[in-house]
């Protein structure tokens, strides 16, 4: 299936939103990730870009400045066939990859489910919740595989709450779940 564009809404404060409704929610391409030595880039703006896909390729080179080993190298200034992540960056920037040295796996991407998004998403209705939580999470939206639910309240929470505010309870023997986390987030 292919792409559904953004529905986008101004509610006046200089920038669009993407609106998601009962029966109706945008939806990208399914990703697929690039060859080796190419790159995908989803640009977003305030102007109205929503995840607008491009493709490049990396210039190879043998040796990354730096070091002995081979790496992928994108530069503004390359030739054409070198577009899309070149076209953004300021004119002198560089940007190298060595591809020999791995500092991290990344174990996928995600977002925060804090109160407030919470008790928004528990706002709609149940289609338009569904909706919504498969354009985070299905092959149709964004793939998110990760989600961080903060510990206790957060500056996304309507009111200060912690779960053991008993003092020297090491064991914690008075910790308890709230509300928030019960009927929202767990």
């Amino acid at each position: 299936a292919g792409a559904r564009p953004c529905d986008a809404k101004d509610f006046g404060h200089g920038s669009l939103v993407c609106a998601c409704s009962a029966t109706y929610c945008d939806t990208l391409d399914p990703l697929v990730l690039p060859a080796p030595g190419s790159y995908v880039k989803y640009e977003s703006s305030k102007a109205g870009k929503r995840l607008e896909r491009s493709e490049g390729r990396f210039q190879s080179s043998l040796r990354t400045p730096g070091s002995a080993a081979g790496g992928w190298r994108c530069h503004r200034g390359d030739p054409p066939r070198h577009h899309g992540l070149s076209r953004g960056l300021p004119a002198g920037l560089l940007l190298t990859l060595n591809i020999s040295v791995l500092y991290q796996h990344v174990k996928g991407f995600g977002g925060s489910l804090s109160d407030a998004a919470a008790m928004n998403i528990l706002k709609l209705s149940q289609p338009a919740q569904d909706n919504l939580l498969r354009s985070y999470f299905s092959e149709s939206g964004i793939e998110y595989n990760l989600i961080r639910v903060p510990m206790a309240c957060s500056d996304f929470s309507v009111r200060p709450y912690s779960y053991d505010d008993v003092p020297d309870d090491y064991e914690l023997k008075h910790f308890r779940l709230v509300d928030e986390d019960v009927k929202m987030k767990v």
